[in-house]
Protein backbone atom coordinates (compact mmCIF):
# COMPACT_ATOMS: atom_id res chain seq x y z
CA UNK A 1 0.00 0.00 0.00
CA UNK A 2 1.23 3.33 -1.13
CA UNK A 3 1.58 6.57 1.01
CA UNK A 4 -1.26 8.84 0.93
CA UNK A 5 -1.01 12.76 0.52
CA UNK A 6 -3.24 15.78 0.17
CA UNK A 7 -4.37 16.94 -2.90
CA UNK A 8 -6.37 19.36 -3.48
CA UNK A 9 -7.94 20.73 -7.08
CA UNK A 10 -9.12 24.61 -6.72
CA UNK A 11 -11.06 26.55 -9.68
CA UNK A 12 -12.24 29.98 -9.76
CA UNK A 13 -15.73 28.79 -8.80
CA UNK A 14 -14.75 26.68 -6.11
CA UNK A 15 -12.77 24.30 -4.54
CA UNK A 16 -13.52 20.71 -6.03
CA UNK A 17 -11.21 18.36 -3.87
CA UNK A 18 -9.43 18.33 -0.46
CA UNK A 19 -8.53 14.62 0.48
CA UNK A 20 -5.60 12.64 0.79
CA UNK A 21 -5.21 9.74 -1.97
CA UNK A 22 -2.34 7.97 -3.09
CA UNK A 23 -1.87 9.05 -6.58
CA UNK A 24 -2.79 12.20 -8.99
CA UNK A 25 -2.06 11.70 -12.61
CA UNK A 26 -1.76 14.89 -13.92
CA UNK A 27 -2.61 16.53 -17.79
CA UNK A 28 0.72 18.54 -17.50
CA UNK A 29 1.47 20.78 -20.33
CA UNK A 30 4.75 18.54 -20.92
CA UNK A 31 2.72 15.21 -20.67
CA UNK A 32 0.96 13.84 -18.17
CA UNK A 33 2.69 12.82 -14.58
CA UNK A 34 1.81 10.83 -11.72
CA UNK A 35 2.24 12.19 -8.85
CA UNK A 36 2.80 9.97 -5.52
CA UNK A 37 3.74 10.83 -1.55
CA UNK A 38 7.51 12.00 -1.79
CA UNK A 39 7.72 13.37 -5.16
CA UNK A 40 10.39 15.94 -5.96
CA UNK A 41 8.75 19.61 -6.06
CA UNK A 42 7.64 20.53 -9.61
CA UNK A 43 5.78 23.66 -10.88
CA UNK A 44 3.94 22.73 -13.86
CA UNK A 45 1.08 24.60 -16.21
CA UNK A 46 -1.69 22.47 -17.42
CA UNK A 47 -3.02 21.70 -20.19
CA UNK A 48 -6.95 20.71 -20.76
CA UNK A 49 -7.32 16.61 -19.80
CA UNK A 50 -8.14 14.64 -17.09
CA UNK A 51 -7.15 14.66 -13.78
CA UNK A 52 -7.50 10.71 -12.25
CA UNK A 53 -6.85 10.65 -8.31
CA UNK A 54 -6.67 7.08 -6.78
CA UNK A 55 -7.45 7.13 -2.90
CA UNK A 56 -6.50 4.52 -0.60
CA UNK A 57 -8.81 1.57 -1.31
CA UNK A 58 -7.91 1.67 -4.85
CA UNK A 59 -11.26 4.02 -5.58
CA UNK A 60 -10.37 6.92 -8.60
CA UNK A 61 -12.24 9.73 -9.24
CA UNK A 62 -11.68 11.45 -12.64
CA UNK A 63 -11.77 15.22 -13.20
CA UNK A 64 -11.88 17.62 -16.30
CA UNK A 65 -9.81 20.79 -16.20
CA UNK A 66 -9.40 23.31 -19.09
CA UNK A 67 -5.85 24.70 -18.33
CA UNK A 68 -3.79 26.35 -15.31
CA UNK A 69 -1.11 25.23 -12.37
CA UNK A 70 0.15 22.36 -10.87
CA UNK A 71 2.42 22.76 -7.39
CA UNK A 72 3.73 20.02 -6.18
CA UNK A 73 5.56 19.22 -2.85
CA UNK A 74 6.87 15.91 -1.41
CA UNK A 75 4.04 15.90 0.88
CA UNK A 76 1.09 17.46 -1.00
CA UNK A 77 -0.17 18.36 -5.06
CA UNK A 78 -2.41 21.48 -5.38
CA UNK A 79 -4.03 22.01 -9.03
CA UNK A 80 -5.01 25.43 -9.47
CA UNK A 81 -7.48 24.95 -12.98
CA UNK A 82 -8.82 27.81 -14.56
CA UNK A 83 -11.92 25.55 -14.84
CA UNK A 84 -12.66 22.18 -13.39
CA UNK A 85 -15.50 19.73 -12.83
CA UNK A 86 -15.93 16.14 -12.14
CA UNK A 87 -16.25 14.30 -15.34
CA UNK A 88 -19.83 13.07 -14.75
CA UNK A 89 -20.92 16.90 -14.55
CA UNK A 90 -18.95 18.03 -17.90
CA UNK A 91 -21.69 19.41 -20.74
CA UNK A 92 -20.63 18.22 -24.06
CA UNK A 93 -22.16 21.58 -25.32
CA UNK A 94 -19.20 23.56 -23.28
CA UNK A 95 -16.91 21.47 -24.40
CA UNK A 96 -17.72 21.90 -28.50
CA UNK A 97 -18.34 25.24 -27.73
CA UNK A 98 -14.68 25.80 -26.59
CA UNK A 99 -13.76 23.85 -29.65
CA UNK A 100 -15.15 26.26 -32.02
CA UNK A 101 -13.43 29.08 -29.95
CA UNK A 102 -10.36 27.35 -30.36
CA UNK A 103 -10.54 26.97 -34.23
CA UNK A 104 -11.86 30.78 -34.13
CA UNK A 105 -8.69 31.68 -32.70
CA UNK A 106 -6.62 29.73 -35.04
CA UNK A 107 -7.96 30.96 -38.15
CA UNK A 108 -7.67 34.64 -36.23
CA UNK A 109 -4.30 34.59 -35.32
CA UNK A 110 -2.09 36.94 -36.38
CA UNK A 111 1.32 35.48 -36.29
CA UNK A 112 2.99 32.11 -36.23
CA UNK A 113 3.56 31.66 -32.48
CA UNK A 114 -0.53 32.53 -31.64
CA UNK A 115 -1.13 30.32 -34.27
CA UNK A 116 0.82 27.57 -33.24
CA UNK A 117 -0.46 28.10 -29.51
CA UNK A 118 -3.54 27.99 -30.56
CA UNK A 119 -3.95 24.92 -33.18
CA UNK A 120 -2.17 23.41 -29.53
CA UNK A 121 -5.06 24.20 -27.78
CA UNK A 122 -7.65 23.10 -30.14
CA UNK A 123 -5.58 19.75 -30.54
CA UNK A 124 -5.43 19.27 -26.47
CA UNK A 125 -9.71 19.99 -26.25
CA UNK A 126 -10.16 17.38 -29.42
CA UNK A 127 -8.02 15.00 -27.27
CA UNK A 128 -9.91 15.87 -23.90
CA UNK A 129 -13.20 15.69 -25.88
CA UNK A 130 -12.47 11.99 -26.76
CA UNK A 131 -11.32 10.59 -23.76
CA UNK A 132 -14.59 12.29 -22.33
CA UNK A 133 -16.52 10.48 -24.49
CA UNK A 134 -15.05 7.29 -23.92
CA UNK A 135 -15.63 7.73 -20.33
CA UNK A 136 -19.20 7.95 -20.40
Amino acid sequence: MADSFKFELVSPERLLVSEDVESVVVPGSDGEMTVMAYHAPVMSTLKPGIVTTTKTGGQTERYVVYGGFADILPDGCTLLAESATTVSEVDPNDVTQRIQNAREDVTDAKDAETKADAEAMLSHLELLEKAISMSR
